[in-house]
């Protein structure tokens, strides 16, 4: 079993802030919207504390977004320029989540330094940190102090519409998060990509050896 250095302290740092952030908002969240039917915080404890992790979270974005632009990091965000490769790439990889890893199939992509994401994770994370997050944190922002942001919000709508996208990309996220979960428990162990974003090393299994013969 080889072990190869992927996650930077930076990225696990960005990384598991963000996921408890967004768990917390994800919970709080609902504490504010249902509040009739969840009541583990009061309404104002819940509001206040979705406030301030929600600009935890954006400063967290921004230290992120530094690091990669900073840094030849950047790189593991770079798309398949040729449509062919990565049509034919992200088939392969669903063909594998689909039936192949249930048959035992190794995983056709093959995670490096520069290239850790599969074409499926490459795209969707793109979609996800360069569109979804900051529209879900603009659009959190201008909730935050409807009043200051009054001319923006009604440019945008009115306060339904800011709140429906909201709303909307919460259940985007609170779907993202389990399905997160699942893929990175399909290592080569449940754990093995959980304990990669702890130590840095990902595990790679070793490619199986054909006889001289064949």
């Amino acid at each position: 079993m080889q072990k190869l250095y992927i996650h930077p302290l930076p990225v696990r740092l960005w990384h598991w802030t963000n996921a408890f952030g967004f768990v917390l908002l994800i919970a709080t969240g609902l504490q504010i919207r249902y509040l009739d039917l969840v009541q583990v915080l009061s309404f104002r404890t819940a509001v206040v504390a979705h406030n301030w992790i929600g600009f935890v979270l954006i400063a967290n974005f921004f230290v992120w977004l530094g690091f990669y632009l900073f840094t030849d990091k950047i790189k593991v965000y770079h798309p398949e320029l040729s449509p062919r490769k990565y049509f034919q790439a992200s088939f392969r990889q669903m063909q594998f989540y689909g039936y192949g890893i249930f048959r035992g199939e190794p995983n056709p992509h093959h995670p490096s330094a520069y290239r850790k994401f599969n074409a499926l994770q490459s795209m969707m994370y793109q979609i996800i940190m360069m569109l979804l997050v900051p529209i879900m944190f603009f659009t959190g922002l201008l909730m935050w102090d409807v009043t200051r942001f009054s001319s923006m919000v009604e440019l945008f709508g009115g306060v339904r519409v800011v709140d429906t996208v909201h709303v909307l990309l919460f259940i985007v996220f609170s779907g993202f998060i389990i399905v997160h979960v699942y893929l990175a428990s399909l290592g080569h162990t449940p754990t093995a990509h959980f304990k990669a974003m702890i130590t840095g090393y990902e595990e790679l299994e070793d490619e199986p050896k054909t006889g001289a013969g064949s």
